[in-house]
């Protein structure tokens, strides 16, 4: 009778404590790790839940840079569909090299601007795209720069969640999401990646 007792403590033990454990451990803020950085699969922006569509690692030759990942209101995996989506959209990159100069960063957005878009949209948007490269400084490993795309707002610069200023127009954000997505990607093994086609 008592070794039935003390079964029944055990048992009974052991469910209080898996009980707390559920209770106290809540809903589970889901990542995924990539090269060490932790991603999200969930993140909000202004009380808009958007859903990580993709992640992979931009590199270049032998070199992984940065750890890049895409953000949307859902997963979509047609490049013209995320393109033209007019809802809000995230993209984050988290530097894994040493050091990248604001000069390097610039010049890889005006190599990404001008092989993604035609003439025609670069002479609308050069003005725009000067006040885009102004916002970055040069960063290190483990800083993190964020492009938040609001309807109402533009594209926000975030450096170190640090907000730098931010680019009015979807069309600048359409053309600033090419450099990743588009025909001629600074990555393309990072823009399967972002389309959800790996990891």
């Amino acid at each position: 009778m008592k070794r039935l007792f003390d079964v029944r403590i055990s048992a009974n033990a052991f469910l209080l404590c898996l009980t707390l454990v559920l209770i106290f451990a809540g809903p589970s803020s889901e990542a995924r790790e990539i090269a060490g950085i932790d991603v999200p699969e969930n993140i909000t922006i202004k009380n808009k839940v958007l859903v990580l569509n993709g992640a992979g690692i931009r590199k270049k030759l032998f070199i992984k840079v940065y750890v890049g990942a895409l953000y949307l209101t859902m997963k979509r995996t047609s490049v013209d569909q995320i393109i033209s989506d007019p809802e809000a959209k995230r993209i984050t990159m988290s530097f894994l090299y040493k050091e990248v100069s604001a000069e390097k960063l610039v010049d890889g957005w005006n190599e990404g601007f001008k092989a993604n878009n035609s003439v025609e949209e670069l002479k609308a948007l050069q003005d725009r795209i000067n006040k885009f490269n102004s916002f970055f400084v040069a960063v290190h490993k483990e800083d993190v720069i964020r492009l938040d795309y609001m309807p109402d707002e533009g594209t926000q610069v975030w450096i170190n969640d640090i907000l730098k200023g931010a680019v009015p127009g979807e069309d600048f954000s359409r053309a600033l999401l090419k450099i990743w997505l588009g025909s001629k990607p600074a990555d393309a093994g990072l823009k399967d990646a972002m389309l959800g086609n790996t990891y």
